[in-house]
């Protein structure tokens, strides 16, 4: 289980619009209280996550990065800002990765290992970004979504855990959850998936991993402002606010549900047991 901690009006849907500085400041302000409802709910139910965390949240409210990881949660980088890969160059991103990654280990002291790209921007013709992430040492990746999508997807990607490869080298990937119907994968590991869909589509997913996929690992992955929803409305189209806020209602209830029925479990901590397990990984060459 892992949770991307950014500010609400960094996501993608509202990526051009030009927002209120009151309106940011409110966003902002909301960030803890949602982050910190969350990291309740682990608690009561005794479980740990991932937290892939923006390097600039570490700058601005160092003590709810510190929070996260004292209650054993892993702290992992989103990067620095919320800036897409597409919208960088190799010297840039490894910038980008290396001052979110140093920023995360100077308020938690442990060091950062995983990273997931926003809005999974990981995709064939950024599949150097996999090198950089290897040159910084980073143990896994989780950007890569095996789906066809608009935005995002490496549709032939493997559904299960895989080597990476990127121009030069590899990484292990943890793709997010998917649901294969009818020969194509559908996206289901969460975001607006898990706020639009029938939540019994992501228990058939997870069903479904644990039947046919080797090995059977299913990401999931949430936001904080997904279970906050008094939080005020960023002035998108029809379509967006659609994608965005329908469904928010039901997210409290329906994590509470599944942190209920399954057992869930840090990121780093899978990556580390398919190392020591010895586990033949495929690989998949991305850049190709």
């Amino acid at each position: 289980m892992s949770f991307d901690v950014e500010e609400h009006f960094r996501i993608e849907a509202a990526a051009g619009l030009n927002l209120a500085p009151g309106l940011k400041a409110a966003c902002s302000e909301r960030l803890a209280p949602s982050t910190r409802w969350i990291l309740d709910q682990l608690d009561a139910h005794d479980q740990k996550a991932t937290f892939f965390i923006l390097g600039q949240i570490a700058r601005i409210d160092p003590a709810l990065v510190r929070d996260i990881h004292r209650a054993g949660h892993e702290v992992a980088s989103h990067g620095w800002d919320h800036r897409r890969v597409l919208e960088m160059n190799p010297e840039s991103f490894r910038e980008d990765v290396r001052k979110s990654k140093d920023a995360l280990e100077q308020v938690t002291g442990e060091a950062v290992v995983g990273y997931r790209a926003p809005t999974f921007s990981v995709v064939r013709r950024t599949a150097w970004a996999l090198d950089v992430l290897a040159e910084l040492g980073m143990l896994y990746d989780s950007s890569i979504y095996p789906v066809r999508h608009d935005r995002y997807g490496v549709p032939h990607a493997p559904r299960a855990p895989f080597l990476a490869q990127g121009r030069e080298r590899q990484i292990l990937e943890l793709p997010p959850a998917t649901l294969r119907l009818g020969g194509v994968n559908a996206p289901i590991g969460g975001g607006g998936y898990f706020r639009l869909l029938p939540l019994f589509l992501m228990e058939w997913a997870i069903a479904q991993v644990r039947r046919d996929v080797r090995p059977a690992v299913a990401m999931l992955y949430f936001h904080p402002w997904e279970f906050d929803p008094g939080q005020p409305r960023l002035p998108m189209r029809r379509m967006g606010r659609f994608r965005t806020y329908v469904g928010i209602s039901r997210s409290q209830a329906r994590l509470v549900s599944l942190l209920s029925r399954y057992r869930f479990a840090r990121a780093v901590d899978v990556a580390c047991r398919l190392d020591c397990q010895n586990y033949e990984l495929s690989g998949y060459n991305v850049a190709e």
